[in-house]
């Protein structure tokens, strides 16, 4: 069953009779996104926010850096210690790889970060569709290298990182540990993967039940895939559909959380069975009565903050 305030919410917006999002433009799209995001509730304070930029493919990737409030070496009034470091994640933000910004996914960087008592770095990778797939891919690939090999730099103990996505962000997050597998390295510590896409294509059980009317349906997901892919570009190519490889060993420990009336549930059920199988440290979590972005959406879900305190100490145990 929906939880309730889940379904007050949907109704207030079925109420506005909008427009299928597959005829919207990436403009649109990208709006309606940053509209949807200003209900993630009040700021989650942290104790430092820094601008920096990291080496890109085609050119510097700017990252914002989260220090948490409470956690070791971390100094009243908020400033880490000098020579210590913190366990760190990596962010990849949602939005399909078409829309989403450092701006629009700061709340979830920060619930990341204070429930997490880590550090965490939020990429900005190239969007679609000026730069179509494996732009993305590529960025977070070159940030994720990067940060590994300069972790002192920020703060972060190497051995202590992890990777985390949300949405086509857990997309990202689940290649670039695949590829890392298989390049043999850097080792990452974890990857939480929340809500993510993890194969553009097939239909399953879920994604028919709950394409139209739960937030995300399959209409939106069909527009972002129409303006991600390259002409030519197979939606089962395991770096755009990480749930299609073959191989997955040599993973790090994985987190997944789906949503009970999520499309993109099943997926990820698959994912967590898929893993079990490979030997690979897993845990799944689906969340009773909640949708799609739930955990971003705490000024009209408050569920949203009991979710961040598991996924806090998820993180914790594993970094």
């Amino acid at each position: 069953m929906l939880d309730p305030r889940v379904k007050r919410f949907l109704d207030v917006l079925a109420a506005g009779n909008p427009p299928s999002i597959l005829h919207a433009s990436v403009e649109q799209r990208r709006a309606q996104l940053a509209e949807l995001l200003k209900l993630s509730g009040p700021e989650v304070p942290v104790a430092r926010v820094q601008e920096r930029t990291v080496p890109g493919p085609a050119g510097p990737l700017a990252v914002r850096v989260y220090t948490p409030l409470a956690a070791p070496g971390v100094a009243a009034p908020g400033v880490a210690t000098p020579g210590e470091t913190l366990p760190g994640l990596v962010y990849l933000h949602g939005g399909g790889l078409v829309a989403g910004t450092l701006d629009t996914h700061e709340p979830i960087a920060r619930a990341l970060t204070a429930a997490g008592a880590c550090r965490v770095i939020s990429l900005q990778y190239r969007l679609a569709p000026e730069q179509r797939f494996p732009a993305a891919l590529e960025d977070a690939l070159a940030a994720v290298g990067h940060i590994a090999a300069h972790a002192l730099e920020f703060g972060i103990d190497a051995a202590r990182l992890g990777i985390c996505g949300d949405s086509a962000g857990g997309t990202l997050a689940a290649a670039v540990c695949q590829a890392l597998a298989r390049a043999g390295g850097p080792q990452l510590a974890l990857q939480l993967l929340l809500c993510p896409i993890l194969d553009y294509s097939r239909l399953t059980d879920s994604r028919r039940e709950f394409a139209a009317g739960y937030l995300v349906g399959q209409d939106t997901l069909d527009h972002d895939l129409k303006h991600l892919l390259p002409a030519g570009m197979d939606p089962a190519d395991p770096r755009v559909s990480p749930l299609r490889d073959t191989d997955l060993s040599g993973l790090p420990r994985t987190v997944i959380h789906t949503a009970e009336f999520d499309p993109l549930r099943d997926e990820g059920l698959e994912y967590f069975t898929r893993l079990t199988h490979s030997g690979t440290a897993v845990s799944y979590t689906c969340h009773a009565g909640m949708i799609h972005l739930f955990y971003g959406l705490g000024a009209v879900i408050p569920y949203a903050r009991t979710a961040f305190e598991q996924i806090g100490g998820e993180i914790r145990a594993a970094l």
